[in-house]
């Protein structure tokens, strides 16, 4: 195994713990502050979209510019 290959598997390995991670930190944050059903939902939401928007600019980064 390369060191290119390595990177890449490195590197989705632990975005998604990461990810998991962040993601039970928010859990944990709503009901420590017991925040309710509303506003974990917001909880999750406003910092899902920050999640969702780095995936969505690898995937336009992977289909739009790498091709060319």
């Amino acid at each position: 195994m390369d060191e290119a290959v390595f990177s890449t598997w490195a590197l989705r390995i632990c975005l998604t713990v990461l990810i998991v991670f962040l993601g039970f930190i928010v859990w944990n944050l709503g009901k420590e502050s017991q925040a309710g059903k509303f506003g974990m939902a917001m909880l999750f939401l406003v910092l899902g979209l920050g999640v969702f928007g780095f995936i969505f600019k690898e995937i336009l980064i992977n289909f739009l510019v790498l091709p060319k």
